[in-house]
């Protein structure tokens, strides 16, 4: 087991990375916790009709109430609905600040389980506990939110965990389509931050359902300890920690344009960074290699350009939504060289100008 450590203002917090970790998950909360009051599980229908039973086996060794909620799966989930719903729950079910939230999911599952505890009298602990690829990501840093049909994430907290217990034997029961939508993530890292991880995920990947246990490691590793860095140097993302949106301005709005769950994160992700380093190599007048990376994308089975009937105008509103925009100006995250992002600010008819020639010509 590799223990990693976030650095953070408001709280410093273990991640526990490992294979079968989560069947020693009683003895690792305390370490991190005194005796709860209460302990609830959040997770999906997926995630519970897999491994359900087994985490409410292993937290009962602590001899406490352990309650079980659980949601329907994908991103619908992350609703002002479902998140009243999960309050409702804990008040009728009599949780106080002594009770812990256990995140037991993906992405989905981590925002809006975290924005419950973030919230609840104010703010209880919680424990994250990724069954996703994706979210090696998402559960590090403690942003939390739910969507609105305005914007995604666009409700929400930082609420940092009190641990992230990140066991990769759940990740053995994905479908190809999550490991992908993870992947974008680990490749998101590497562009913002190291030249030379990108280019050994280049070389050693090439087929999602060819990674071994051990490169399935040592990225996922590599991807928290870049988000850590950032996280430590910038917790609410008043600077540095704005980079780590590299491809999600357009991926967000391809998500929220297509309706939410159409499209997997990453894959929107992916076709966000590819139009990313396009317009970087406009903008900065230099070669990303673009070609190449595209080709490494349509191998791996990202979406390598958008939908022919998508609007670039629906989408600039979309944007205008987004976090970085400020003053009407919507601030794109674009590479000046690998491991060198910066956030470059344009206007609306420069950017629908720019995704009508990408969608006809990258």
């Amino acid at each position: 087991m590799k223990q990693i450590m976030i650095q953070t203002k408001s709280r410093s917090y273990p991640v526990f990375l490992g294979s079968g970790i989560s069947s020693h998950m009683d003895d690792l909360l305390k370490q991190v916790l005194e005796k709860p009051s209460k302990i609830l599980i959040m997770t999906d229908r997926t995630v519970y009709d897999l491994y359900g039973n087994k985490l409410e086996k292993v937290l009962k060794k602590l001899n406490v109430d352990v309650l079980t909620y659980v949601v329907p799966s994908g991103e619908a989930s992350k609703s002002f609905e479902t998140y009243y719903a999960c309050l409702t729950f804990a008040l009728e079910n009599n949780m106080d600040r002594e009770s812990v939230v256990v995140a037991f999911g993906g992405g989905v599952v981590g925002d809006l389980a975290g924005f419950v505890a973030a919230t609840f009298m104010r703010g209880i602990p919680f424990i994250q506990v990724p069954t996703t690829l994706l979210a090696h990501d998402s559960a590090v840093g403690g942003k939390v939110a739910i969507n609105h049909p305005l914007g995604k994430n666009m409700i929400g907290a930082f609420h940092q965990p009190h641990a992230i217990i990140y066991d990769t034997e759940f990740l053995k029961t994905l479908p190809q389509l999550e490991v992908r939508s993870g992947f974008a993530e680990v490749v998101k890292h590497g562009f913002i931050q190291d030249k030379s991880f990108v280019e050994q995920l280049m070389a050693d990947i090439r087929h999602l359902d060819e990674i071994t246990d051990q490169q399935l490691l040592w990225f996922i590793q590599k991807g928290i300890e870049v988000k850590a860095a950032v996280v430590a140097e910038d917790e609410k993302e008043t600077g540095k920690r704005a980079f780590l949106n590299f491809g999600h301005t357009l991926g967000h709005a391809l998500e929220a344009e297509l309706g939410y769950g159409k499209i997997s994160h990453g894959d929107a992700v992916a076709c966000g960074m590819l139009f990313a380093l396009w317009v970087s190599e406009r903008t900065f007048n230099r070669s990303f290699h673009y070609e190449t990376v595209k080709k490494w994308f349509e191998q791996i089975g990202f979406p390598v350009k958008m939908e022919e009937n998508m609007d670039p105008k629906a989408l600039i509103n979309r944007m205008k939504h987004d976090k970085k925009t400020l003053h009407n100006q919507i601030r794109m995250v674009l590479l000046e060289e690998i491991g060198k992002p910066v956030l470059k600010p344009f206007n609306r008819e420069t950017l629908i100008s720019l995704l009508n020639e990408w969608k006809t010509e990258g």
